[in-house]
């Protein structure tokens, strides 16, 4: 039964435009969500890490090169820009990843690279240069501890936003293609429903503010835990 609403027998939050269940949709969309909504994430924070470190720890030169490319990403809001380039790549997982990849990269390597000129200027890594101890190792046993916390805080804020850039690609029709489940795809082809069942067609989108609170709380969980701010 098509648009069957909510608590139906058989159904308990009901089923689509098509007659399959809301709830089989919405676990098997979950998991394309975030996966389109972690990977990125994942992507930028290896990248944008190492790329943000070298920057502010090298300097001169290799970090004007670094930071003056990242500001053409960063110069465009996140949404144009995963727009166009999901735009020029075509619909698709695997480019919706990548576009989204872009997009947060440059978000990573301006922290990065804040946060390693911040602590390059510490007195503890000016004694363990003049100890004799290598640029490798000064990387490694002094900087890399201190950097990697507030880069994985600010990392973790940005998964919500990627989960709403990956579903509205789906919505708009540049994520992820069908018959593959996924939420902001889900809302699109839900739609035209809305004024044969509003409740229904609303679920995907319920869904998607659920996850994001749930890791916007994680993140500022923490943030807390690890006193970034002090």
């Amino acid at each position: 039964m098509r648009l069957a609403k909510i608590g139906a027998p058989g159904h308990v939050l009901g089923t689509d435009e098509q007659g399959r269940d809301m709830l089989t949709r919405l676990l098997f969309g979950g998991r394309m969500t975030l996966l389109a909504g972690l990977t990125p994430v994942g992507v930028a924070l290896v990248c944008g890490s190492v790329l943000g470190v070298l920057a502010g720890y090298l300097g001169g030169r290799v970090n004007s090169l670094i930071m003056r490319t990242t500001d053409v990403f960063y110069a465009f809001p996140a949404v144009l820009l995963a727009i166009a380039i999901s735009g020029a790549l075509g619909p698709g997982l695997g480019n919706t990843l990548i576009s989204l990849s872009v997009v947060f990269i440059p978000r990573v390597v301006r922290v990065a690279e804040g946060v390693t000129v911040q602590v390059k200027g510490w007195e503890f890594m000016e004694a363990a240069r003049m100890g004799g101890a290598s640029a490798w190792q000064v990387l490694r046993h002094h900087l890399a501890p201190n950097v990697l916390g507030p880069i994985f805080v600010f990392t973790s804020t940005q998964v919500s936003l990627s989960i709403i850039l990956a579903a509205g690609l789906s919505f708009l029709g540049l994520g992820v293609t069908p018959p593959n489940p996924e939420w902001g795809l889900m809302l699109n082809t839900l739609r035209g429903s809305i004024y044969v069942n509003a409740w229904v067609p609303a679920l995907p989108g319920v869904a998607i503010f659920l996850t994001s609170m749930a890791f916007n709380l994680l993140s500022d969980g923490l943030r807390d835990a690890m006193d970034v701010r002090q």
